[in-house]
């Protein structure tokens, strides 16, 4: 019969082989998910093609190394393989890292890079102009980023009613670059569509590898509409930005740019309003003082002063009230559009919004009350079944098992007739509650 390993046991043995089979070791890999925490030790992972392990490099090794570890580079490292017990993984302990050429996503990256501009992709000349005020903007992104909620933040704030329609994709993964260059081909066939943006958080270059592909780059190229990318950090670049129209740094930027400030235009309206009245009584005083001059230069002509001065009463009484009618109109019109500024608030959608979410989460917490009701009435079955058949209940009706240890051996073997036991022998009795070691004094 095998001996019962615990877990820890089991790990323990094969850590020890592991270690023992391979001691030192070189790989070559490309790292990947790269943690750098506040310890300072570095945590990635080596992958290849096929497979992947997991690294650690610790602080007081990495002093003795001069590269600079980084996402997607090409390395070669030395190190033992050993065991993290606590999870049963089996890892590398990294002693010495050295490069070993580019990583694979960026060769890939630079490739199709000069590839797309060789065909003209990236030409500055066919950057298509924004609009200063859209009234429609489609946002490609994942719908439950933080990207996002940056966007519609800058939106809020700025009290634009600008419609904004979601496209939500998904933004990493393999499937992430044919869901977007289909959300870009749906966007510009959108009815009254002024501008798409693509938005996604910061990343390694995995991450944001979705918008390196060509699918994406395709999907840009062939748009009607102007595109904006706002994807990651400043730092960082995808192919999908150097496609673009317009290329801003994060998701905030790309809000800001595109979404007016509505106080600032109604402060800019109610500035030419003042500037234009200034004007016109620039004007007015300008001919009143040539009135003024002409009246002295006439002198003796009376009856000519008379009918001139006449006219420009006439003519400014006309301008006057031309003058105060055109102001009135245009005063009531910006009146008009900051009232409809006002009514396009979107916080009523937000709040409709809140109130479906509200609804959705009443019927999610009913479903899984329901599952968790009917689970526990199956573990209420399972376990009245189990315990007709345990032996516990047997021995609860008054019966006992009794064992015995043959020598050399740590497990006890069950007793089922008098010839298993000898005279002067120790056994165990086994009963429902406690146990007795008795010696055999006779058998029959």
């Amino acid at each position: 019969m095998n001996a019962i390993l615990t877990v820890s046991e089991l790990t323990q043995s094969i850590r020890r082989i592991l270690e023992s089979e391979f001691r030192f070791i070189r790989l070559v890999g490309e790292i990947s998910n790269l943690k750098t925490p506040f310890s300072g030790h570095a945590y990635f992972t080596l992958k290849d093609s096929g497979a992947q392990i997991r690294a650690v490099f610790f602080k007081q090794q990495q002093k003795f190394s001069s590269l600079t570890l980084q996402d997607g580079q090409q390395v070669i490292v030395f190190g033992r393989i050993s065991v993290y017990e606590p999870r049963g993984e089996y890892q590398i302990i990294v002693d010495s890292v050295s490069p070993y050429g580019i990583g694979r996503l960026q060769l890939e990256y630079e490739a199709l890079k000069k590839k797309l501009a060789e065909k003209g992709y990236f030409a500055a000349e066919l950057k298509k102009p924004l609009p200063a005020f859209p009234a429609k903007i489609v946002v490609i992104s994942s719908p439950t980023g933080a990207a996002i909620r940056d966007f519609l933040k800058i939106v809020k704030i700025r009290k634009s009613p600008v419609h904004i329609q979601i496209l939500p994709v998904k933004v990493q993964g393999k499937e992430a670059a044919g869901e977007i260059a289909r959300a870009i081909r749906t966007a510009y066939t959108l009815p009254g569509t002024e501008v798409i943006v693509l938005c996604r958080g910061g990343g390694s270059i995995e991450d944001l590898w979705a918008f390196n592909e060509e699918a994406v780059a395709e999907s840009i190229y062939h748009s009607t509409i102007p595109v904006v990318t706002g994807i990651g950090h400043e730092i960082d670049f995808t192919i999908a930005d150097f496609c673009a129209d317009f290329r801003c740094p994060t998701p905030t930027a790309a809000a800001e740019r595109l979404v007016p400030d509505c106080a600032k235009v109604a402060q800019h309206l109610a500035s030419l309003r003042n500037s234009l009245v200034l004007s016109f009584q620039r004007k007015i005083k300008g001919v009143e003082q040539q009135v003024y001059h002409h009246t002295r230069m006439l002198g003796e002509v009376r009856n000519v002063l008379k009918k001139l001065e006449f006219r420009l009463q006439l003519g400014e009484s006309y301008l006057s009230r031309a003058m105060t009618g055109w102001l009135i109109t245009n005063d009531q019109r910006l009146n008009a559009l900051i009232n409809k500024l006002q009514l396009q608030k979107p916080s009523s959608r937000v709040e409709l919004y809140n109130k479906h979410l509200h609804m959705l989460v009443a019927q999610l917490n009913n479903h899984m009350e329901r599952i968790i009701e009917r689970k526990q009435a199956a573990l209420s079955e399972q376990a009245t079944l189990l315990n007709s058949v345990s032996p516990l209940a047997t021995l609860g009706r008054g019966y006992a098992i009794v064992r015995k240890k043959p020598p050399g051996e740590e497990v006890y073997h069950v007793v089922s007739k008098a010839a298993d036991a000898d005279l002067g022998e120790e056994v165990n009795i086994l009963f429902h509650e406690g146990q007795l070691w008795c010696l055999v004094t006779g058998k029959e």
